[in-house]
């Protein structure tokens, strides 16, 4: 019978993540491991740019799929920012995290890679997030005169301002949010309530007869 130290040779190592343990290494990452098959990276903010040109141009991560936003009020520093990069190459995504503020601002990817521009002018938009070497800081959901950042936690839910066209004025004008008790409350008749006869019903009625 074999001895415990003859079963334990037996059980075979666990394969290295060759390619995890890569990324690890590189400079301005602060933690790495696998979500659901996939990299995530988090990364210091002042050498977050320097980690991305990397990721580009020696681990074939060609393309930046989306940049987005996430917002962790109680927090401090209270965002999160992602970029989710692909390699085509290697049929490989990797996730790459930082924590940031609407105080300071994060250096720009537009320069790595120009569709970047479209992904940051959302993030500020709707979170307040800047970004330096940025050279198009226009709203891009938002209308231009439009106050606040509507995906903060804090930001109220109708909104501050609505916007419609006055005939009078003839012109678009912008009013307070107005609501009525009954959107507040849902506290009118649903057309679903009390209805005991749906449209086409009579048509089987009247075949059955």
């Amino acid at each position: 019978m074999a001895d415990e130290t003859e079963i334990q040779e037996e059980i075979p190592a666990a394969p290295v993540d060759e390619v995890l343990e890569a990324l690890k290494a590189l400079p301005g990452v602060t933690e790495a491991n696998r979500q659901l098959d996939e990299v995530v990276l988090r990364a210091e903010r002042a050498r977050a740019h320097a980690l991305l040109k990397t990721l580009r141009d020696e681990f074939a991560f060609q393309q930046v799929m989306d940049i987005c936003g996430v917002d962790y009020p109680e927090r401090s520093p209270r965002f999160e920012l992602v970029y989710n990069l692909l390699s085509v190459t290697r049929n490989q995504r990797v996730r790459v995290l930082l924590n940031t503020d609407d105080a300071t601002p994060v250096e720009s990817a537009s320069d790595i890679w120009p569709c970047a521009v479209w992904w940051e002018r959302e993030v500020w938009d709707l979170f307040g997030i800047s970004f330096t070497g940025l050279g198009d800081h226009r709203r891009i959901l938002s209308d231009y005169g439009f106050e606040g950042h509507p995906l903060r936690k804090d930001f109220p839910l109708t909104g501050y301002v609505e916007v419609h066209y006055d005939e009078d004025r003839k012109t678009v004008v912008y009013d307070k949010v107005k609501l009525t008790q009954e959107f507040r409350n849902f506290d009118f008749l649903s057309p679903w309530e009390g209805m005991t006869l749906l449209p086409g019903d009579e048509k089987v009625n009247r075949s059955r007869s």
